[in-house]
């Protein structure tokens, strides 16, 4: 027999991975060296596997695309203001989206999949499209167990009052069922965990 052609779905994640194994940036973790956008690519997907193991195919494909080819975009391309900052997030989701549907068309998906990713990674309909919420609950859920514990430690500046602020701002993006997976699911550091708590509990009477 013939070697068999993968479908659409594995060679879109093959090319996600390829593209985003380009990154120039490194993370260690356990002793091994990963590119920073497909380790964090990685994360997303195990993470949708333990928080919505039955997600529709276009969120896989979303979660694992959240940040393809990132570096290609610095921050420091932008005014380092709220303004510049809110001028470089869109225009990463225009360009996360764009790279997504290349990639997605040419494997073959049709365009009303890649209109559904890629209004995903725009972050479009948030609290009305049910996949839109995952991903941010996903996004909410990778950013407190693998990158939190960096991020207060390159932060040491910062007041306990403004990590409050953040962890907030956090919860306020994420749905019930997200929080509750922040404080059930999910593995942060010992000391982090209380602060994360409060947070999260705090909001946990709005959201979806």
């Amino acid at each position: 027999m013939g070697n068999i052609e993968p479908g659409p779905f594995s060679s879109a994640l093959a090319r996600f991975d390829a593209a985003n194994a380009e990154d120039p940036n490194r993370d260690s973790v356990d002793g091994t060296s990963w590119p920073k956008a497909l380790l964090y690519a990685e994360r997303m997907s195990t993470m949708l596997r333990r928080f919505a193991p039955q997600a529709s195919e276009v969120l896989q494909l979303a979660v694992r695309c959240q940040h393809i080819q990132r570096w290609k975009i610095p921050r420091s391309d932008y005014p380092m203001t709220r303004i510049g900052y809110l001028q470089w997030r869109k225009r990463l989701y225009k360009f996360h989206a764009d790279v997504a549907a290349g990639i997605l068309r040419d494997v073959g998906y049709d365009d009303e999949t890649i209109g559904k990713v890629a209004s995903l990674l725009k972050k479009e309909n948030l609290k009305a499209n049910p996949d839109a919420q995952a991903l941010e609950d996903v996004i909410g859920l990778v950013f407190l167990e693998s990158y939190l514990g960096d991020f207060v430690a390159t932060h040491r500046d910062y007041e306990s009052a403004k990590l409050a602020d953040i962890l907030r701002k956090t919860a306020k993006k994420m749905s019930i069922r997200g929080r509750v997976a922040a404080l059930e699911l999910i593995h942060v550091p010992s000391e982090l965990a209380p602060v994360v708590r409060e947070a999260m509990r705090a909001d946990a009477s709005g959201g979806a």
